[in-house]
């Protein structure tokens, strides 16, 4: 096998990787991980004090190039100007991690503004971006697409109905996405958390960090090095699917 940091750097040094929700949570540490490692990495997010701490955050750290901007996924127009400065910048794509998405109450909590909104980001924006990066990586005959989905698609709960819609869509989009994109020589990886530390989880901050003592949460890095092995196999390899629970978490 060789030296192990060259065999986790081999496919990403200089690939040019695009990631959704790249602000906060997984997509930063995994922006701030695969930029360490040489990638030049394109992120977005909704908040603009959010997109500027990660971008210092990011650039701290990187050996490569740090791109971003502000925008919606779930907005088309968003999604064009957010394509169109990606291939001003990076000239294209070689990895996606599909990762922006929201959380969500139960169908009797929530009214139908959020839910449509939800649904636009965490599926439609799954899906939109995912056929512009396909556009791109066809050209190329090679690319990589990571889909953040969840635990919630196996464990149902009750508490968040629309959320657990989203996430369950993901895990059978990804499925048939693989079946008809592998022929363009285009991988495609679905990781499933469990519980992780983030904005979207309702515990303030300081309980969240006592769970992660307890072995009850994931840290974000846990889920960049996930990203990161999936990244790493050889051509020859697919990830298909991870599934990363915390070791007490029973699901």
């Amino acid at each position: 096998m060789g030296n192990l940091s060259n065999y986790f750097g081999q496919n990403i040094d200089r690939k040019r990787i695009v990631i959704t929700g790249g602000t906060t949570g997984i997509g930063k540490a995994t922006a701030e991980l695969l930029s360490s490692l040489g990638g030049h990495v394109f992120i977005f997010g909704r908040d603009e004090k959010d997109f500027q701490k990660a971008m210092s955050d990011i650039k701290a750290q990187a050996q490569g190039n740090v791109f971003g901007t502000t925008g919606d996924i779930s907005k088309k127009e968003d999604l064009q100007l957010i394509c169109k400065e990606i291939d001003n910048t990076l000239g294209g794509i070689d990895i996606l991690i599909n990762n922006a998405a929201l959380s969500a109450d139960g169908i009797t909590n929530e009214n139908y503004d959020n839910i449509k909104y939800v649904l636009e980001t965490n599926i439609l924006g799954y899906l939109a971006f995912t056929k512009e990066a396909v556009s791109r990586m066809k050209n190329q005959q090679s690319g990589h697409i990571v889909n953040i989905g969840s635990m919630s698609a196996e464990s149902k709960e009750k508490t968040s109905t629309v959320y657990v819609a989203t996430k369950s869509a993901i895990r059978g989009y990804s499925t048939s996405l693989r079946k008809e994109i592998n022929e363009f020589g285009i991988k495609v990886s679905l990781i499933e958390p469990g519980s992780v530390t983030s904005d979207m989880q309702r515990d303030p901050i300081e309980q969240q960090k006592e769970k992660i003592k307890k072995l009850e949460m994931l840290e974000a890095e846990d889920i960049a090095m996930s990203v990161l092995f999936c990244l790493s196999q050889p051509k020859r390899c697919d990830i298909v699917t991870m599934q990363v629970r915390p070791h007490l978490q029973a699901i």
